[in-house]
Parts: structure tokens; C-alpha cells; sequence
């Protein structure tokens, strides 16, 4: 079964090498819109994939780091990325070019990072990220799977290198979460009383 969130973002950025002239030589940006869909063959206690109300603490906090922010590339010339950092307190440094192909790369391995160094709380341990697409416009999008994250050819992806800014690091609730992931710390969903012990029970409360 999947089940998918979403999430928007307005984000700037130069595509570097691209087709188009305008998007390889000029800043610009777009309205994205991110859908996060995750995968599992059993359900939780509360008969869910995963509880959205999950989803609105970490992995939230990743993606909304990229609203109104500029991301660059990191091998992009050194005089533009010195003005990124200079002239916007949001930034983010990409070890891939901030493309909707590789911001769905990003987008998964982010997630599954997070999910990975969870621990469940609720029977939720099938969960996994099926995978992540990015809408840049309304008539574009780039679809990512695990198969393109582990692609070495498409961009070896690390928790090291993805940087953000010191300014959208503080504007997290836990502004060393990112550290903490990045050291393969365990993070722990919130315990959960069960109110329904089995489907008999339950099957007695509706009945």
C-alpha cells in the first residue's frame, strides 16, 4: 500500500549546464511542489502506513529548509557561491546541480535517512520510502526511486554534503537535528497507548 504527502516550496536556483539559456546563466524560481509517497505491506496499530503527523517534525523540517532559499552546486564558480552566502541568510549547498531530477534524489535519500535512524513506536516497522517526485511547474515533474539514489552515476549522495545555512539550521525547533542524523544518532517516535488491544476488541467497541 502507498500513501503520499506533500509539500510546497519556493525555492531559487541556477541549473547550470542545462539547454535552456535562461535557465543555465540566470538566477530563477519556481514554485515546487513535493510529493513524498511511502510504501508498506502491513499496518500500524491505528491500521495506517505511517501517521502524517510523523512526517511533520523532521523530514518536514528538511524540505521546508529549501523555502525561500538559494541552492547552488558546489563545484559552480566560487565568486557566485560567495554571493549566495553573502547576499541570502538561506542557502544550500548541493553536492548535485539543484535540478528537479536531483532535488528528488535529495528529497528520498533526506527521508530515508530519517526513517532509517527512527525508531517505531507503533508497528510501522515495514515503512519505507517508495519514492519522491518533485514538481517544479505545473506541467513538469521528476519521479525518483531507490534504484536512481544508489545510481553513482547520476551523483554520490552524503549526509556530509549537503550544507545549510546557519540561519535556517536556528530556525529549526532542534537546530542540531541535522548534526545529530549526520552522527547516526537514533531518533525515537512518540510512544503510543493503544486504546484497541485486538481486532476482537474492537469488533466489541463497534459492535
Amino acid at each position: 500500500m502507498l500513501i503520499r504527502k506533500l509539500f510546497k516550496f519556493e525555492n531559487a536556483h541556477i541549473v547550470r549546464n542545462c539547454s535552456s539559456d535562461r535557465c543555465r546563466r540566470s538566477i530563477h524560481g519556481h514554485s515546487y511542489k513535493v510529493e513524498l509517497i511511502l510504501e508498506a505491506h502491513q499496518l500500524d496499530q491505528g491500521q495506517m502506513v505511517y501517521d502524517f503527523g510523523l512526517l511533520k517534525t523532521m523530514i518536514r523540517d528538511l524540505i521546508d529548509a529549501f523555502d525561500h532559499a538559494i541552492c547552488f552546486w558546489r563545484q559552480d564558480n566560487p565568486d557566485y557561491i560567495a554571493a549566495c552566502k553573502q547576499f541570502s541568510a538561506r542557502w544550500i549547498e548541493l553536492p548535485v546541480s539543484p535540478s528537479a531530477e536531483q532535488f528528488s534524489r535529495l528529497f528520498f535519500f533526506l527521508a530515508n535517512a530519517v526513517l532509517s535512524q527512527t525508531d517505531m513506536q507503533n508497528g510501522e516497522q515495514a515503512v519505507q520510502v517508495h519514492s519522491v517526485i518533485v514538481h517544479e511547474t505545473d506541467t513538469g515533474y521528476a519521479q525518483c526511486f531507490k534504484a536512481d539514489v544508489e545510481n553513482g552515476q547520476m551523483g554520490v549522495l552524503t549526509l556530509n554534503d549537503i550544507v545549510f545555512s546557519e540561519q535556517i539550521l536556528q530556525e529549526w525547533e532542534n537546530p542540531q537535528q541535522y548534526e545529530q542524523l549526520k552522527q547516526g544518532k537514533r531518533f525515537k517516535n512518540p510512544e503510543v497507548i493503544q486504546q484497541v488491544k485486538n481486532a476482537a476488541t474492537f469488533e466489541k467497541y463497534s459492535g
